[in-house]
């Protein structure tokens, strides 16, 4: 019997000790009395939407995000109360969380979310013990219980089947079950523009490939609730035909007299990805079995990482968990080295990658030099800003880790000088390790300045396209950018254009956007400084074509699609609805597939017809 073993043998039969089966209840019930709220913000939702109340819906998604971290420092705080850790011997620790532990798995076998209430159990142990501490053997480092097959009571989707009761019947009994407490504004309008969708998806080789055959086990499954984001609803589900699952996303939209409508039908794994992008806010979806939810989206979602997956929905902690066992274990089966990202560098950040996995990891300098007015606490504030607010599908998410250790051997040498000269405060180097005590990770994007250095003409006309598109957006949901220069922003694997430095972000409403006053004479027309008093928080959108558009393709391409940009008008314009209280509305989708756009006339009997 080794020495673990002799320490837990003695917590079995020396009841002056702390009991880890109660240790484990007490985190457990810490974790179950957070997951009761996760759902509740996400069965609030629902009426929120039938409602209308934007802003309540909003500000709801705000607050679960720190859900989380507060019902930890909770359980935390009990356990330290109720249990004397302090007075235990090295040896009795082991014992006890090696125990509890091994309580808490027997706790987990009829559990529903026994995936996320792992990690609880992480967030509160590695809390309670300090970093040099505690060991691999005390947590989940992988998962004590599957969750393949787990589901929920009733299951997590539903399965129709089209082949038997037709088309339309099958549209109308999805609508219903859903049990939406408001008017619809014309249901059957709506049920015969996503059977057009559906002709018009395989007649173009969008989905559905020809050669099209019944299959037996033809049907569509949905998921059985709701998936709630901004101002919109959506369906989410899947056909299956056979061998072939084509992925299916309705959005659900509320007009101003309070009536439900169908915005359109997305049924390609590219718009499914923009939908679930790491780029917007998280959806609020009541799910009793998360596991069986992300087993479906994954389905549906073909190289999306469960990692992603979870944080879309909300549960961005078992994200970071994932994330980071994926992140080992492709450590352990790769040999390049960490490099200093490529692009511009930033004089806020340092920011390296591993050229064979898609991430870059984000390290705020000691000393952030001059022109730059700001500090660490600054840079984080606007790092967390960006994470409670409606990012819009145009601001890179991020993940935040302390007490990273990573191999010394992985890291190049340039790098390694680079991170001991400009971040020493937040990196230890050893012999063997490189500990990061703070660090940002994304996913890796291609810088815009870089894309546009080689991009065809085609390219370029589209890419500035999207990155006024970006800044409009931005705009909408009240957020300034700042620092708009191209190495800001990147392009993703769908070439949409998002933003990812955040150090000078603003509040719209923060803003004066003025314009630049007339020169008084010569001398002021040819003087290289401002001859009229600037603010901090004073914006000149005249000015920025200098810096932003000397290139003149890349001018010629701004100007045709976004020189509105350049003008005060266009701020103050949105600036003022802003303080208005209205929320604009931002589609994850493009406008040209919206119904009223591409099925503006009343739809023929042939296609309404269809069964």
């Amino acid at each position: 019997m080794n020495s673990s073993e002799g320490a837990l043998e003695a917590i079995k039969f020396d009841r002056s000790m702390p009991s880890p089966a109660a240790i484990a209840r007490s985190i457990l019930d810490g974790f179950d009395n957070h997951y009761r709220r996760f759902r509740y913000v996400a069965q609030q939702a629902k009426a929120l939407f039938e409602n209308g109340d934007w802003k309540a819906l909003r500000q709801r998604a705000r607050e679960r995000i720190d859900f989380y971290d507060l019902r930890v420092v909770e359980a935390v705080t009990i356990i330290e109360r109720d249990f004397d850790l302090d007075s235990l011997t090295e040896g009795e620790r082991d014992g006890l969380w090696q125990a509890a532990k091994q309580n808490f798995v027997s706790l987990l076998a009829e559990h529903r979310q026994p995936e996320c209430a792992e990690t609880f159990f992480n967030s509160v142990c590695t809390k309670l013990l300090h970093r040099d501490y505690f060991h691999n053997r005390f947590i989940f480092v992988r998962p004590g219980v599957a969750t393949e097959y787990m589901d929920s009571d009733p299951p997590s989707y539903r399965s129709y089947y089209p082949a038997a009761d037709g088309l339309k019947r099958v549209l109308r009994r999805i609508i219903i079950d859903f049990g939406l407490a408001c008017p619809w504004d014309d249901v059957e309008r709506d049920i015969s523009r996503v059977v057009r969708a559906v002709i018009d998806a395989h007649r173009n080789g969008v989905a559905f490939n020809r050669p099209w055959h019944i299959e037996p086990d033809f049907q569509i499954q949905v998921l059985s609730n709701l998936f709630f984001r901004n101002k919109g609803a959506y369906i989410v589900g899947r056909v299956i035909n056979g061998t072939r699952i084509t992925p299916v996303a309705v959005p659900i939209l509320r007009n101003a007299r309070g009536s439900v409508y169908m915005d359109t039908a997305l049924f390609t794994h590219d718009l499914m990805a923009v939908l679930f992008s790491f780029t917007h806010a998280y959806f609020l979806v009541d799910m009793e079995a998360p596991a069986a939810y992300v087993d479906f989206l994954r389905s549906i979602l073909p190289g999306k990482p469960s990692s992603e997956i979870y944080t879309s929905v909300g549960l961005a902690k078992q994200g970071k968990t994932l994330f980071y066992r994926d992140f080992l274990h492709h450590l352990k089966h790769s040999n390049d080295r960490f490099v200093t990202a490529p692009g511009i560098k930033g004089l806020v950040m340092v920011v390296f990658t591993l050229p064979s996995y898609p991430y870059v990891f984000k390290l705020i300098r000691d000393v952030i030099p001059h022109p730059k007015d700001t500090d660490r606490a600054q840079v984080m504030g606007k790092y967390q800003l960006v994470k409670l607010h409606d990012r819009v599908g145009r601001m890179a998410d991020t993940w935040e880790y302390s007490q990273v250790t990573l191999p010394r051997s992985r890291f190049s040498a340039s790098l390694l000088r680079e991170l001991l000269a400009d971040c020493s405060s937040t990196v230890e180097v050893d012999n063997e390790t490189v500990l990061i005590q703070h660090v940002y990770i994304e996913r890796r994007l291609t810088p815009l300045n870089i894309y546009l250095m080689h991009a065809t003409d085609a390219e370029l006309e589209h890419a500035m396209f999207e990155y006024g598109n970006a800044i409009k957006e931005l705009a909408a949901a009240d957020i300034f950018p700042g620092d708009m220069l191209y190495k800001n922003f990147g392009v993703t694997r769908l070439d949409r254009v998002v933003f990812y430095d955040y150090d000078e972000i603003e509040y719209m409403t923060a803003c004066q956007f003025r314009y630049v006053p007339e020169a008084r004479n010569d001398e002021d027309e040819m003087s290289s400084e401002a001859w009229y008093s600037v603010g901090p928080h004073d914006m000149f959108p005249e000015k920025w074509g200098a810096f932003l558009l000397a290139d003149d393709r890349i001018r010629a391409a701004f100007n045709r699609h976004h020189a509105d940009l350049l003008t005060p008008a266009f701020w103050n314009a949105r600036k003022q609805r802003i303080e208005a209280g209205q929320l604009e509305s931002v589609f994850p989708y493009a406008q040209a597939l919206r119904f009223d756009v591409r099925f503006p006339a009343p739809v023929t009997r042939q296609a309404a017809s269809i069964t």
